[in-house]
């Protein structure tokens, strides 16, 4: 099981949240998904076959394009 947080600086509402947790949440291999507005921040747990890779390609299609963080912040992985 894989752990990522991801920045998000277009997270900028209710909607924003509901759009990222909803779409995410349909790969198959997603176990979670919490997506925070305050923090901007994205924190995604999964397995095979879900891909980091197809995660953040989903992040773009649906507009929410993982960003630059501040240091140690952008990716988050716990094994």
């Amino acid at each position: 099981m894989t752990t990522v947080t991801y920045n998000i600086p277009a997270i900028s509402c209710g909607h924003c949240v509901h759009t990222i947790q909803n779409e995410v949440s349909e790969l198959a291999g997603v176990t979670s998904v919490v997506a925070n507005q305050d923090s901007k921040q994205t924190v995604i747990t999964f397995d095979a076959p879900a891909t980091e890779d197809g995660i953040i390609a989903l992040l773009k299609e649906i507009g929410y394009a993982p960003g630059d963080a501040p240091a140690g912040q952008n990716l988050i992985q716990l094994n």
